[in-house]
């Protein structure tokens, strides 16, 4: 199968690209570089095909799309909180990303699409865990409502133009290479100073937590298994983790001692931050997908790798 992924050097991407060249499929990787690292995808050396590229670019995007049987779309701004600085950093990057991909996919005759969501489109869901039939669906962040009109972009584009897609709605999403997120922070506040540890929020903010290549594993096995018009499914585990326990899992791979672990306050770490999220993966597990990994010890592997990969 001749499968383009975009974002495809990126942290989750990169773990896909694996994946997809085990299953013996030609990959084409469209990345413009601004999160992604060649060292992520250069044990592939020729055999995929690597586009430097900007999906803002339309021309570029249908360029890339000749030839295509499945499109993966992963690129995205990766960092929720700098919505609300550049506030339409999700609007050009989700969003509009999405639409001049959809039309590149139309203008080449491209019909499946997998896309990466987020559980971020619930909102303060008042449902846990959340399936994914809850709604009404109220996202409170920039990066949300950039993730759910993509999903109602390319759910039009399957009404109109015949498409097939999978909305894949991720939990946090944790590993090696990772280069953002709540772990990756906390080594590097304690590189910086090895007897404190800020953490933001109360701690108690409680989410779901995946391993990425039982991510990217998932994905794969979703676009292999079901074959509706649109395939929906939560990607994550049936239980949570605090950011509390996060940052004492963190400290303990660390080995460092007498770490002064202390809260910046309040019930959520950041404007648009959701305080607790726990999806429901029952759809998934429904399929005959089992993760290797559960929340916190997707956490502790994630913690241990990349102290190793930070040099900490």
């Amino acid at each position: 199968m001749n499968v383009l992924v975009t974002g495809g050097a990126g942290f989750i991407g990169s773990h896909l690209v694996d994946r997809l060249v085990a299953r013996g499929d030609a990959v084409t990787v469209f990345d413009n570089m601004s999160s992604g690292r060649a060292e992520f995808i250069a044990h592939h050396g020729d055999s995929i095909r690597f586009i430097d590229g900007d999906l803002l670019d339309l021309d570029a995007v249908k360029a890339a799309m000749n030839g295509i049987d499945l499109v993966f779309h992963l690129a995205a701004n990766p960092d929720i909180r700098l919505g609300t600085q550049v506030t339409d950093t999700d609007l050009k990057q989700g969003t509009v990303a999405t639409y001049n991909v959809l039309e590149a996919m139309r203008c080449a005759g491209v019909k499946n699409i997998a896309f990466s969501s987020s559980s971020v489109v619930y909102g303060e869901a008042s449902e846990m865990p959340t399936p994914e039939s809850y709604g009404p669906l109220f996202p409170i962040s920039l990066y949300g409502a950039s993730k759910l009109g993509s999903e109602a972009l390319i759910t039009s584009w399957v009404g109109t133009f015949g498409l097939k897609a999978w909305l894949f709605r991720f939990a946090n999403i944790v590993g090696a290479r990772g280069t953002h997120g709540v772990i990756f922070d906390f080594i590097h506040k304690l590189k910086a100073d090895p007897s404190r540890l800020e953490v933001l929020g109360n701690g108690r903010q409680e989410k779901s937590y995946m391993e990425v290549i039982d991510c990217a594993h998932a994905m794969v096995h979703l676009t292999e298994t079901t074959d509706e018009a649109v395939n929906c499914f939560n990607l994550g585990t049936d239980d949570t983790c605090s950011v509390r326990r996060i940052a004492e899992i963190v400290v303990e791979e660390t080995g460092f001692q007498n770490v002064s672990i202390e809260y910046t306050g309040g019930d959520r770490g950041w404007a648009g931050d959701v305080p607790k999220t726990m999806l429901d993966p029952s759809a998934l597990i429904a399929t005959g997908f089992e993760t290797n990994f559960n929340s916190e010890a997707a956490i502790r592997h994630t913690a241990s790798t990349l102290i190793q990969e930070i040099g900490l």
